[in-house]
């Protein structure tokens, strides 16, 4: 970071810093540093008379942010979604639970924090260890009660209060999860001092529009905190307490961008068609169904890529059946009979969820994640399957499954779908029995074997994200000093793609792309020859992709 010159604003001076924009665009706002909540559970107790008083007025404290989690949830997801803050609420007054942080407290001589600690880790494992499958899901309910409780006790309570305005976070990361987690409607932009571009936190920040530059040098003193800060997405600028000229400037940009995205909206009900009348299908990828309005708005042709696993991501449990239908069905309905294809849940890597309890690995990318744990735990992937089917009773619903390397995983996939199509008949539950199944084809061994796996499926989406990492043998999460080897334009990749789409083309399906490189305009006249028929990108990348296809030929 750098100090340029005196603003003057009482003596103040306008720092400058640098990092790799990932998704663009300009942001000013008040710089606001994200805050993980931490526990202490060594406080030092006083009596036990004043230990029981202050564990008492903090459980009565999370017993009122339970109740307002359940009434803001119920407006936004339904009744169902909303038990699980109601099975909490009635967790944390648990006779049981609270006789044992009574002892542990006048027995023991613990603090109300370390008693509320330990009886939440008792509880939990003894939940853990039980045969019944909604006992054992309660462990992770339990702890999430106690940690609620420690962190009114400790003072930490709610990590991040943005006191209800727009902001923009500055932090070392973030996770998928706690990227969800966030109010995007509060949040102008994110600065990272890690990431890289090909993070999930990077691509939900393109998909949700909000503008992002990781790789910052930015030093986090705490007296940059609560600043004015403006943020280039596209080339990475970060200036705290911008003067005049450096104001002027990146408005004059921001006006031009303005200028180019009122060019775009004139294509608006254009068709995606090249110069020698090739159609290609731009849908839009989407992570949470709150993002359907942007695809809308954007006009695009379906939706490529819906990211269920988010909905794992932002739930402290396995969502339930019913929680999933309503989410899928609101999709589906809301496209109007525009092609919806939903990925299944997309868990592990760097989508770690605690409630799954996956082991730790050396290398999760290369672990339990994506179709692997679906076939490993069937009875999590079955109630995925069954909403799913559910909700294809509703518009053009597809699935697509992720992470496939053998054709036996397809084989299996697909016997378990007939299953649940067996048992929703029998229930005389309606769902479409011509639903398309499709698969992702993200490493190289299902480019390898893509002219068996097509006669299995009913399309191709190539997720050029994971296929590169895998083709170049580069983690894509911790590349940072190795971009220079991380090139999705790479030649063993294109004609990975190739390839890929050829063999669906010889068995009568189609090929698409999902990646980050289907928004990538230098590349579509490429995707194009290649034969690609399909580019889903973020919805904001749609007008502008819609463009490039319209300026492109096929042959």
């Amino acid at each position: 970071m750098r100090e340029i010159l005196p603003n003057g604003k009482d003596g103040g001076h306008m720092l400058a810093a640098k990092g790799t924009g990932v998704s663009s665009g300009i942001a000013e706002g008040t710089l606001f540093y994200y805050k993980r909540a931490s526990k202490n559970t060594d406080k030092k107790a006083g009596t036990p008379d004043e230990e029981l008083a202050r564990w008492k007025e903090a459980s009565a404290s999370a017993a009122v942010e339970l109740d307002a989690l359940a009434e803001k949830t119920r407006a936004t997801l339904g009744e169902e979604a909303a038990t699980l803050f109601e099975t909490h609420r009635m967790m944390l007054d648990d006779l049981d639970y609270t006789d044992r942080i009574t002892e542990l407290i006048q027995s023991d001589g613990y603090s109300a924090e370390a008693a509320v600690d330990a009886a939440g880790k008792e509880f939990s494992e003894m939940f853990a260890m039980m045969d019944d499958d909604y006992m054992k899901a309660r462990s992770v309910d339990v702890l999430d009660i106690s940690n609620r409780v420690v962190n009114i006790l400790s003072g930490s309570g709610e990590a991040n209060d943005f006191g209800g305005k727009p902001v923009i976070i500055a932090a070392d990361d973030l996770t998928p999860s706690e990227t969800v987690q966030l109010d995007k409607n509060l949040i102008l932009g994110f600065i990272l001092s890690g990431g890289n571009a090909n993070s999930h936190t990077a691509i939900l920040a393109r998909t949700l529009g909000i503008h992002a530059v990781i790789n910052a040098d930015l030093e986090f003193r705490p007296e940059y905190e609560n600043r004015e800060v403006i943020m280039d997405g596209s080339v990475g600028y970060i200036v705290i307490d911008p003067d005049e000229t450096t104001k002027d400037y990146l408005g004059k940009k921001q006006r031009h961008e303005k200028a180019v995205r009122e060019m775009l909206e004139k294509l608006k009900g254009q068709p995606d068609v090249t110069t020698d009348c090739k159609k290609i299908k731009v849908y839009a990828n989407i992570t949470n169904p709150s993002d359907v309005d942007a695809v809308i708005t954007n006009d695009a042709r379906g939706i490529g890529l819906f990211r269920s696993e988010f909905l794992y991501l932002g739930s402290d449990d396995f969502p339930a059946e019913k929680v999933q239908f309503e989410a899928y069905k609101t999709v589906v309905q809301t496209m109007n009979g525009k092609r919806v294809i939903i990925r299944t849940m997309d868990i592990g890597a760097d989508k770690k969820i605690g409630y799954f309890g996956l082991a730790d690995e050396a290398n999760p990318a290369l672990g339990m994640r994506a179709l692997r744990i679906c076939l490993t735990r069937p009875e999590i992937f079955k109630t995925q399957l069954r909403a799913l089917y559910r909700a294809s009773a509703y518009g053009k619903l597809a699935i697509m499954f992720p992470m496939v390397s053998s054709l036996w995983e397809v084989q299996e996939t697909k016997r378990m779908c007939s299953a649940v199509m067996a048992e929703l008949k029998k229930e005389r539950i309606p769902y479409d029995e011509n639903l398309e199944l499709g698969v992702m084809i993200e490493t190289p061994a299902a480019v390898m074997i893509a002219p068996e796996l097509a006669r299995e499926v009913s399309f191709f989406s190539i997720g050029t994200n994971d296929l590169t990492q895998y083709t170049i043998a580069l983690d894509r999460q911790s590349i940072c000093g190795l971009e220079k080897f991380y090139d999705a334009k790479h030649p063993a990749v294109l004609r990975m793609i190739k390839m890929t789409v050829d063999a669906a083309h010889e068995a009568g399906i189609w090929a698409g792309i999902c990646g980050e490189p289907a928004a990538d305009s230098s590349l579509t006249e490429t995707f194009i020859k290649m034969g690609v028929d399909e580019l889903s990108v973020s919805p904001r990348a749609v007008l502008p992709i819609r463009n490039a296809v319209r300026n492109s030929s096929s042959v």
